[in-house]
């Protein structure tokens, strides 16, 4: 079922949204102070390409004892450049093919799962695209931690 909806992703406007993901990321690479952002563009890429199957789930969650206040601190003054410059266009992009996905009948698990993508568009820097299932571990670890 997974790949039956990326598949349906991908036609109907995923797309499009793929790359734009790969276009910010190549910006990212071009100039060089927004190097710290590319990590961060290319793990949306493969959440926009492949986004059933795939959860966009913070670092702290997967690696908690790794966790940084100053490295939260660089993360969210990079998020506010992020959104800044990168951001705002890339979400409305994915809202946009949201909203053309929902039209269609079929098209409105994947038409969600773009808003879900729109969200994480605004702030994406901190976050690993991982599968469902290792999200879901990493939760319940955190869960049984504190």
């Amino acid at each position: 079922m997974r790949t039956v909806l990326n598949v349906l992703n991908f036609v109907l406007g995923g797309f499009f949204t793929t790359l734009s993901w790969l276009f910010a990321t190549l910006i990212s690479i071009v100039l060089i102070f927004t190097l710290p952002l590319t990590r961060s563009c290319w793990e949306i890429t493969k959440l926009s390409l492949l986004p059933f199957g795939n959860e966009a789930v913070h670092v702290d969650v997967l690696r908690p004892e790794n966790k940084s206040h100053i490295m939260n601190t660089g993360g969210t003054f990079l998020n506010i450049f992020w959104l800044i410059f990168f951001g705002w266009w890339l979400c409305l992009s994915h809202i946009s093919v949201g909203i053309v996905q929902c039209i269609s009948i079929i098209g409105i698990p994947v038409g969600l799962a773009n808003f879900k993508i729109a969200a994480i568009a605004l702030w994406p820097v901190g976050r690993r695209v991982v599968s469902v299932e290792e999200a879901q571990a990493a939760r319940e670890a955190n869960a049984r931690r504190y």
